[in-house]
């Protein structure tokens, strides 16, 4: 079972169409729906599995919450979106009714009606027990659920305590719930996600109405939950960041390399390794021996360098792996469009130095080099540091170097002790439309698996040492950088603002009009000198109006319309648009392409996969 607690100045509903046939009949006050003031709202949501024990732990942590808030009123609200494993709709609705019963003793209870879309408005409140998640089993209680293989770090990373501070550009230290904010909006957002810890989202993030109106990507039914189906569309943007990420870390002297999917569990360095790294994994069987789906490229690349033979004259040594895919069984209730997924593409890159110092002067490097990708794509993004208490006292200023750099206030954690096998680690994260904040671009300075690897290289004096190991990613998940980039448009959408994609990750770059079918043949030969020109141009050879023609290249947000009647004709021109400017423009097809490469400077390309004829193109749903 699932529960997510939000404390609310108010909620109002009003149900709408059937979601299940059977569900039942409303009465005439339930079809009005109800608002309700000063409440706690429990979105609920039942799993295969689940029973009466479940709900009577459900309803006791309600009780804990609502008399820590003092609340006085509950709503009870079905949502099956929270998790991918549910309970049929009969049982559902049995213990949907237990929990309220369950309730009712300490609090005036409301319910949702069961199996209807909903319309729903809340306000939620901003004191930090106001959003609190939870997953109950009859088994474990309120925790995580038995099958979802957490590692000791991920157990120990709950108990672990730790300070939450912001960083000052000018070395000083506050504390993050004292700070004053002011213009830094994002950055308290940023802290109160980390403190509060609730990753769940109460409604869908509009990244995916985004990604389905774009035919970037879908849920794939035919699949585990988080795994996705790529539509064209969608695989030559990411197919574009996967192709810039992997120049831009081999640039960095990063040697490539290939590693296996699957690892054996019972292998002596991976089976420590899996213990220390924070994440759920898949397990798979192969001749009745178990193995588990790699979550990064940590296992592979430290097996390559442990069969090495290493100088201190190769250190910094760099090795990158593009993962297509890494595996990480998130739980059900967190997965959310693009942001959180359970296979994700993780650019990784793994860096062994001579020595502590040395690693330091990597870890500044990368911060810098994230911070340069992360800004090329033009996202707003803030900074976190997470430290050991001890190492972070004696690199305070080292620290503080790198909050100049940054420009602005940053986020840091301070744990008492380590929970993983990193000592320190930064992240650059994104904000998204909801308040949640996302990692992209994250470097770890790693103390133990040198060890754990049998990792050693041999220094000047001829003896063997041991590296100090580093990882980096130096983009985040492309999946994630995706959801960033649509988000971040949702946010323009909402201020009134334009949208659009990077012109380098338009799908299409130039749309081809014609003004009447007697203007085809122009816009043929101008096609034709466009794509010699490695542009993604396109001709909407459809029978419609030239308005929704144009109209239609405005909703997939084509950075360059042009426009070809007889007038553009005669003069051997082309009338653009220019969407990033709301201008236009009269040029040549060579003016164009230049003006289309110049916007794409130094960033890959990548052919349209798509016919480059609209007529000849099929639907997606």
């Amino acid at each position: 079972m699932r529960i997510l607690e939000l404390h609310c100045d108010y909620v109002r509903f009003k149900p709408r169409d059937k979601a299940l046939k059977t569900a039942p009949a409303l009465t005439a006050q339930e079809k009005e729906g109800a608002k309700i003031e000063d409440v706690l709202l429990v979105l609920t949501s039942f799993e295969k599995g689940d029973d009466e024990a479940v709900v009577k732990k459900a309803a006791a942590a309600v009780e804990k919450n609502i008399r820590e808030i003092k609340a006085l009123r509950i709503l009870i609200y079905p949502y099956a979106h929270l998790s991918s494993e549910l309970a049929s709709p009969e049982i559902a609705q049995r213990l949907l009714k237990a929990f309220a019963d369950e309730c009712a003793p300490f609090a005036q209870v409301s319910q949702a009606p069961f199996g209807y879309y909903k319309e729903f408005e809340l306000k939620c409140k901003g004191h930090p027990l106001a959003e609190l998640s939870k997953t109950i089993s009859a088994e474990i209680g309120v925790s995580e659920k038995k099958e979802d293989a957490a590692s000791e770090a991920l157990k120990k990373e709950a108990t672990v305590k730790s300070r939450f501070y912001i960083l000052t550009p000018d070395g000083e230290l506050h504390d993050a719930a004292k700070f004053e904010y002011g213009t830094h909006v994002n950055l308290k957002k940023f802290a109160d996600y980390e403190i509060r810890k609730v990753r769940a989202y109460a409604t869908e993030p509009p990244h995916i109405a985004l990604m389905r109106e774009h035919h970037i990507a879908g849920y794939e039914p035919g699949s585990d939950a988080g795994n996705f189906r790529w539509l064209p569309n969608g695989r030559l943007i990411k197919k574009l960041i996967e192709r810039d990420i992997t120049e831009y870390c081999t640039s960095y002297g990063a040697m490539e390399v290939e590693t296996p999917l699957m690892y054996d569990y019972q292998h002596p360095s991976l089976k420590k390794y899996l213990a220390r790294f924070p994440a759920r994994q898949y397990v798979v069987k192969s001749d009745e021996k178990e193995f588990f789906l790699r979550f990064a490229a940590c296992f592979g690349q430290f097996l390559i360098a442990h069969d090495m033979t290493i100088s201190y004259k190769n250190l910094p040594m760099k090795m990158f792996e593009l993962t297509r895919y890494s595996f990480r069984r998130e739980q059900s209730g967190e997965l959310a469009g693009l942001k959180r997924v359970r296979a994700l593409t993780m650019p990784d890159m793994h860096t062994f130095t001579k020595d502590l110092n040395g690693a330091k002067t990597e870890f500044e490097s990368q911060f810098r080099l994230s911070f340069d990708w992360l800004s090329s794509l033009k996202l707003p993004f803030e900074a976190g540091f997470r430290a050991e208490k001890d190492f972070f006292e004696e690199n305070r200023d080292w620290y503080a170097s790198m909050a100049r750099h940054f420009g602005k206030p940053v986020l840091l954690e301070v744990f008492d002790e380590r929970y993983a096998y990193f000592i320190t680690k930064f992240e650059f994260n994104f904000v998204d439309c909801l308040d949640k904040a996302s990692a992209l671009s994250t470097v770890q300075i790693d103390v133990e698996n040198a060890d754990t690897y049998d990792i050693s290289y041999v220094d000047e004096d001829g003896s063997k040492k041991r590296p100090v190991l580093m990882h980096a990613s130096i983009s985040g998940s492309v999946e994630r950088v995706i959801y960033a980039l649509l988000e971040n448009e949702a946010r323009k959408i909402s201020e009134g603002k334009t949208p659009s994609f990077p012109t380098w990750l338009s799908p299409t770059q130039v749309r081809l009009v014609p003004v009447s079918e007697k203007n085809n043949a122009y816009c043929e030969k101008a096609l034709a000198a466009l794509s010699r020109e490695n542009v993604r141009a396109d001709f909407d050879d459809r029978s419609e109006t030239l308005q929704k023609k144009v109209r239609d290249a405005g909703k997939e947000w084509v950075p360059f319309v042009a426009v070809m009647g007889d007038k553009e004709q005669a003069a051997g021109k082309l009338n653009v648009r220019v969407r990033a400017t709301g201008k236009n423009e009269p040029l040549t097809s060579e003016e164009l392409g230049a003006l289309v490469r110049n916007a794409c400077k130094d960033k890959p390309f990548e052919p349209l996969t798509l016919p480059d004829h609209l007529t000849r193109r099929a639907g997606f749903a």
